[in-house]
């Protein structure tokens, strides 16, 4: 009897949490409109927790799907109300071709999760902040691109833009469609590795620090010409080369991503650039001659990473583009560890990664 009832009681649990199954499988939609669709328009994200997969399209507007219950202020229902109580839900904005999806508080924090997928016209310009745990994936994005989390994995597919990405814990993994010049490509994880492909062809100069890994390539001694560069035994966290006594000049960090049509954006105070120490073969006090080095390299790398931070803030702000309110900062700049630097098929689009544990790993696209 007990046997013949289970499929019954079974059937009516299914049909009963079919609704709120669907329900919460539908999630919500929005839409907004970029003020000037005949400009490329910036996207700027930020979600505490959750999923965010971001793809480029032959759209105009930029649609964001996801698993909250219902966006805040939403399209007003047929019979002319709007919905003002929810229990989890996001903020879908635009102004002067900004749009803003803001899923956290004021304060930047929130115990909420939510995934989202965002469907963006192909030349949007992406500004991505989503704190501390999630996938984020970007695929099919000619704009530039710049993503800052606290962990989890960056993927970035079929790009053809600049890049900056910084993670304190995960992954990052990216496939370049093609490099576009002028626009650099900067990826720093402190916890993670760093995983490249590009086109065989492709023309850049390279410049990758790992403090506990190694650094690989499939790419032949004759396209990828490369020289080691080794951290300063007496752990100051320079780079010391023997050589004539004058130091080369320190390598252009790369610019960050800027919304279009916005003055051209100083270069960013990017995680590889690094002091380089340079010891006279005929010194007669070696040591004496590091030490003023170094003194004098930390004083030059001081002051550059304040005039670069201040160029991008300055950068950032004539191009209208707010990275507060929530928004990560950048990492500090990494030092030490072991450097590789190179020519890619000539140079060209500066492509640079640093990780303090993980590998780095640069091949061609199969």
């Amino acid at each position: 009897m007990n046997a013949l009832r289970l499929p019954s009681l079974l059937l009516a649990a299914a049909l009963a949490l079919g609704p709120l199954c669907a329900a919460h499988a539908e999630g919500s939609t929005s839409t907004v409109a970029f003020s000037d669709p005949s400009k490329p328009g910036t996207l700027k994200v930020r979600i505490f927790h959750g999923d965010l997969k971001i793809e480029g399209a032959d759209v105009k507007d930029v649609t964001v799907r996801s698993d909250s219950s219902s966006a805040l202020n939403p399209t007003p229902r047929k019979d002319g109300m709007r919905v003002l109580s929810t229990s989890s839900g996001y903020q879908l904005t635009e102004k002067d071709n900004v749009a803003f999806l803001d899923y956290s508080r004021d304060d930047g924090w929130s115990g909420g999760s939510s995934d989202f997928e965002i469907t963006v016209p192909k030349n949007t310009n992406l500004i991505i902040s989503n704190t501390t745990s999630g996938e984020c994936t970007c695929s099919n994005i000619a704009g530039d691109i710049d993503v800052r989390r606290m962990g989890g994995d960056v993927k970035l597919e079929e790009i053809s833009g600049g890049a900056l990405v910084e993670t304190m814990n995960g992954d990052v993994t990216v496939r370049v469609k093609a490099l576009a010049p002028g626009r650099p490509l900067s990826f720093t994880s402190m916890h993670g590795e760093i995983r490249l492909r590009v086109p065989g062809d492709a023309k850049a100069n390279i410049r990758f620090r790992t403090h506990k890994g190694v650094i690989l390539t499939n790419f032949d001694d004759k396209s990828l010409v490369t020289k080691t560069e080794i951290a300063h035994p007496m752990h100051l966290h320079m780079d010391m080369k023997i050589g004539d006594g004058n130091a080369p000049a320190a390598p252009a960090a790369p610019a960050a991503p800027v919304a279009p049509d916005a003055p051209a954006a100083a270069p960013a105070p990017a995680a590889l650039a690094g002091p380089t120490v340079t010891v006279s073969d005929d010194s007669d006090d070696w040591r004496s001659d590091v030490r003023d080095s170094v003194r004098e390299a930390a004083r030059d790398a001081a002051e550059a990473a304040r005039d670069a931070a201040e160029a991008v803030r300055e950068g950032l702000a004539e191009a209208h583009i707010d990275m507060h309110g929530g928004m990560m900062p950048p990492l500090p700049p990494m030092t030490g560890g072991k450097v590789v630097s190179g020519v890619l098929n000539g140079g060209g689009v500066s492509i640079e990664a640093a990780t303090l544990n993980g590998d780095i790993t640069l091949k061609k696209v199969e």
